[in-house]
């Protein structure tokens, strides 16, 4: 498992890439065109050059880790030689499927097929597979090279031998894995996503602007951000789409999206990554600065 591959050159795959080549593997990077592999990898050589003046790698840390790294734009020649392949595409179910299928046609029979869905079912990504007992999830956090946790879920069919080698992986990267079954949401997004839904449903009713939600749960709650502002990080779109996943998936109406995030969504104010969202990115500064519609 030397040799991994990583799908989707985006926020969270950009940062898997960097932390397995910063580990000592090699990495073959994989999307859809190159202007997207070289957005990836100047990104990752943003976040190494941050390490290095932080004094946490060195020059030759970073060179070595840029090394490891190699794009395709080809999945069958990308993943011919991993040991483990994570997928880390969009939160689209038909989408991660499609890849599934794909991966289970390229990649060596012996190789581990992980995903970094952060709400879809490992069960029914592995049902499309002709190898469910070695499909499992891998879920990172953002930012991937800087927080701690993996979750590991654990589908229908996976076997306990690749449960433990990838939980050992995850150890292997600095990270520390838990372990958790495949229901929807998992663990981490069953939790944050209702809480960031009321957040939104609390600001559509009135009960208080973004600036005192956010306050108050930074204040009262201790959390490093608001409900709102990480709203805008994590992206409002994977927001309705988690949500969507645990209202579809257990059914009950509570999980059910506030229709003021389902707007903006359709409005395609996204968060940071279109420039708005309950806040504007697009002033230049660390401040935080109310999105002109939420503005008393």
């Amino acid at each position: 498992m030397r040799n991994v591959a990583v799908i989707g050159s985006g926020t969270m795959g950009n940062g898997i890439a960097h932390v397995f080549a910063q580990h000592g593997f090699s990495v073959a990077l994989i999307d859809i065109n190159q202007p997207a592999l070289e957005k990836g990898l100047a990104t990752i050589g943003k976040n190494l050059d941050r390490q290095v003046a932080k004094g946490a790698l060195t020059d030759a840390d970073k060179t070595a880790t840029l090394g490891r790294l190699t794009t395709y734009t080809s999945v069958a020649e990308g993943v011919k030689n991993a040991g483990l392949v994570v997928e880390a595409a969009t939160e689209n179910v038909e989408l991660k499927l499609n890849i599934f299928r794909e991966l289970d046609q390229h990649a060596p029979a012996d190789a581990i097929l992980a995903s970094n869905t952060s709400s879809i079912s490992i069960t029914r990504i592995a049902a499309v597979t002709k190898r469910p007992a070695q499909v499992i999830g891998m879920h990172f956090m953002n930012p991937v090279p800087v927080m701690k946790l993996v979750e590991v879920i654990r589908g229908y069919a996976t076997s306990e031998e690749v449960t433990q080698r990838i939980m050992d992986l995850s150890r292997e990267l600095g990270k520390t894995p838990t372990e958790v079954n495949d229901y929807p949401g998992f663990v981490a997004n069953r939790i944050l996503m209702p809480m960031i839904n009321e957040a939104i449903y609390s600001l559509y009713e009135g009960v208080a602007g973004v600036e005192e939600i956010d306050t108050v749960m930074k204040l009262g709650m201790a959390h490093p951000m608001g409900p709102l502002q990480l709203a805008d990080f994590i992206g409002l779109d994977v927001c309705l789409a988690i949500l969507r996943v645990l209202h579809e998936g257990l059914g009950n109406q509570k999980y059910a999206p506030c229709p003021l995030l389902v707007n903006m969504v359709t409005a395609g104010r996204l968060g940071v990554k279109s420039g708005e969202g309950f806040y504007s990115w697009t002033h230049g500064t660390k401040d935080l600065v109310l999105a002109e519609r939420f503005r008393k």
